[in-house]
């Protein structure tokens, strides 16, 4: 079979001949149809994932959709870092997949499972939102922010604001659910809109991440009222200068939300709902269909809109 081959961490995969998948007990060979390229998979391949088992050669892919040896078409995870979903064929546990409902978008759910889990995940085990809670989604213009605001939306927050770099994505949001838009280059602005939240997904950490905390815990009217600060992604920086005074001074908490914080299975026990939610429209994911045979234009970033998850399929 062919595969997407790492063969140097950070260099891009190629596609060449690769052996076929051995299974291991319970697993079963399935038939790839569609594999995501998200930002997870890229620190997959540059060995940087604090999950990674710093080995080489490997074949990046966390997830996708597959034909499965009973003819059903489903979304599966994938546990190996190694043996990865970027291939003609991958082993998989049929315990962690899911069937895809009739007439769902293959390609969709490939491309939005991912981003979707991080959030959901994130208000169904981190966190708990009250009945009419508020959430703020930092990084709210990346495919995994999107998603959260509508994510947040589904299960149950009153009301989202968004905060992101890109403008023009975030003018957009309002269509996705969002009740306010504030860029995020202007933290005192969002910490003003955001003084009574109950929930902050944040997607950026790093200073932007800081300089906002530290703006809406100063603009809060009760100070003491609860607040969870749920980190899920990095992208604008590793670490974050939080002030203790901002720990001692008021109701927040700061936690984490990813692999590691949240157990497998309590990521396989939400796969249902996030596939269905995908499947039906209820959460929208913007998807580029890029070959496999292509991968090393599709990693250069080449074939794919902005704010599109590229999708590679055989």
């Amino acid at each position: 079979m062919h595969a997407a081959v790492v063969t140097r961490f950070g260099s891009a995969p190629t596609w060449q001949e690769s052996a076929e998948p051995t299974t291991g007990h319970g697993e079963v060979v399935v038939d790839v149809v569609a594999a995501g390229l998200h930002p997870r998979v890229r620190s997959q391949a540059t060995g940087s994932h604090y999950t990674s088992e710093g080995a080489l050669p490997l074949i990046p892919g966390v997830d996708g959709v597959g034909r499965f040896p009973d003819g059903t078409l489903r979304y599966f995870a994938v546990e190996s870092d190694t043996r990865g979903s970027m291939a003609e064929r991958v082993t998989v546990d049929p315990r962690a997949s899911v069937v895809l409902p009739d007439g769902a978008d293959a390609v969709a759910v490939a491309a939005g499972a991912n981003p979707v889990m991080s959030s959901w995940v994130a208000l169904r085990y981190r966190t708990s939102l009250p009945t009419g809670g508020r959430v703020l989604v930092l990084g709210a213009t990346g495919a995994a922010g999107r998603a959260a605001v509508q994510v947040a939306k589904h299960l149950g927050a009153a009301s989202v604001l968004a905060s992101g770099r890109d403008r023009d994505v975030l003018a957009a949001l309002p269509g996705l659910g969002a009740d306010v838009v504030v860029p995020l280059d202007d933290p005192e602005a969002v910490g003003r809109a955001a003084a009574d939240a109950d929930v902050v997904l944040d997607y950026v950490w790093g200073d932007p991440a800081a300089a906002v905390l530290a703006a809406l815990v100063t603009a809060r009217s009760d100070r003491g009222r609860r607040l969870d600060w749920v980190s899920i992604g990095s992208s604008a920086g590793a670490a974050a200068p939080i002030p203790s005074a901002a720990l001692r001074a008021s109701g927040l908490t700061v936690v984490g939300s990813g692999q590691g914080s949240v157990g497998r299975a309590a990521f396989v026990a939400e796969l249902p709902g996030i596939v269905a939610a995908i499947a039906d429209g209820t959460v929208r994911v913007d998807a580029t269909r890029v070959r496999m045979a292509d991968v090393e234009q599709a990693w250069a970033g080449q074939g794919g809109e902005r704010g599109s998850r590229l999708v590679l399929t055989p």
